[in-house]
């Protein structure tokens, strides 16, 4: 089955908690603190492969976990960095914030890498906070907590030269005429389901060419399958435009040559600007004098330059590589996205938000209180003295005084509760 997007969830692994240790042993009946430091949380890492062409592996696997980092022990051992994960996708795959819906990454090239998310950091142990005036410190600092996060990956597939054109239009037997692949074909509509990838080799050079679905009129606002697939021509440098000159579902050849196109137009300004070679196919439907009289008005009401073949009885085929790789070799490899400078894993240390409760009690929020929260302890009457003296530094006493503050009032952060008094 070929997937070319879904949604997961991601989650860079949590810090590991500072130790809170005193170094004991038959010399030191009084030794100082020896509590390590937590290790780093895992990152989220996303690598293209080039072995890989479709997104099938996350129908069912869809949430990502990073090892969490381990806690510090005594005798200074900081606690072990955790894993990360690595995720591999196809080249060609854009992710994609689900909060935000913009592009955040784009691995267009084999074994490109993206770390998505990094882990957390960990806790310092008591040790860290021994000074001159803190001797003996009883707490350590937590480590920091990761949030959990939904991406889609999606696929934009990484070929040479696309092939569009009606259902039916000749494009399989025609990647199977040029190139190493064997798509499904028969003689109905949507055969191909998803895009057929094939090299073709010319002259000891090669290219790739991706079969797209048959497009039909309002594909780009969703119709039939070509809205899904769209996007997979998006990269290519080339399009070989096939037009069924043999009129055989019953539809007007140039009127499939102008919905195409204004499909492609509908969809990407940029896509349309995409260079051409328009492929007549299945001129053996047709008899000589037809085929004449339909290649003379196509002369007429296009004027543009055209190249007919079979895929049957394989005539034009040759002469179409050569002048694909002719024209390959003129044009210049697509850049990759334009990715905007991105906040994906901003972390926020700064904020402080005041609000209140059901109850009347205030409650303080934000990155900054998260940040400094981890390193307090309540049941540590030194721990709670710091934790009171740093709410007056940071500002926060006098933010809660001008929204009302009075003696007996109730301060909630995070899972701390205390009534306020001078």
């Amino acid at each position: 089955m070929f997937l070319d997007r879904v949604k997961i969830t991601i989650k860079a692994g949590n810090g590991g908690n500072g130790s809170t240790s005193f170094l004991r042993n038959a010399m030191t009946a009084k030794g100082g603190p020896d509590g390590g430091e937590g290790g780093k949380g895992g990152d989220v890492i996303f690598k293209a492969s080039q072995n890989i062409n479709t997104l099938y592996d996350f129908r069912f696997h869809k949430k990502f976990v990073a090892e969490n980092g381990g806690d510090g022990a005594k005798k200074l051992q900081s606690g072990a960095n955790g894993k990360d994960i690595l995720i591999k996708v196809p080249c060609g795959t854009v992710i994609i914030d689900v909060e935000t819906n913009k592009i955040i990454a784009d691995l267009y090239e084999n074994d490109m890498e993206f770390v998505a998310l990094r882990g957390g950091k960990g806790g310092h142990g008591n040790a860290y906070y021994k000074s001159s005036v803190k001797q003996a410190p009883h707490y350590s600092q937590t480590g920091e907590i990761t949030k959990a996060r939904e991406v889609i990956l999606e696929l934009k597939t990484i070929a040479d030269v696309g092939l569009v054109g009606f259902p039916n239009a000749g494009k399989s037997t025609l990647l199977s005429r040029i190139s190493n692949a064997n798509p499904k074909i028969a003689n109905y509509p949507f055969t191909t389901l998803y895009p057929n990838l094939g090299v073709c080799e010319v002259k000891g050079q090669t290219f790739v060419v991706a079969d797209i679905p048959g497009l039909i009129e309002g594909a780009s606002e969703g119709q039939g399958l070509g809205h899904h697939f769209l996007k997979h021509v998006e990269r290519v440098r080339l399009i070989l435009h096939l037009v069924d000159i043999s009129q055989s579902d019953g539809r007007d050849f140039i009127e499939d040559y102008k919905i195409i196109n204004s499909e492609l137009k509908n969809y990407s300004e940029e896509l349309a600007k995409t260079p051409q070679i328009i492929v007549l196919s299945k001129i053996d439907l047709v008899d000589e004098d037809t085929l004449n009289e339909r290649l003379d008005r196509f002369k007429r009401e296009v004027s543009e330059d055209f190249i007919t073949i079979s895929g049957a009885t394989y005539q034009g085929i040759e002469k179409l590589k050569l002048l694909t790789l002719e024209k390959l070799s003129k044009l210049p490899k697509k850049p990759p996205l334009q990715i905007e400078e991105s906040d994906f894993d901003k972390r926020d240390y700064g904020s402080i938000n005041i609000t209140r409760d059901d109850e009347g009690a205030f409650v303080i929020s934000g990155g900054r209180i998260d940040n400094f929260i981890r390193g307090v302890v309540l049941s540590d009457t030194r721990s709670f003295a710091y934790f009171q003296n740093k709410l007056t530094e940071m500002g926060i006493i006098d933010m809660l005084k001008e929204r009302g503050l009075k003696n007996g009032d109730t301060v909630k952060i995070k899972d701390i509760s205390f009534e306020y008094s001078e």
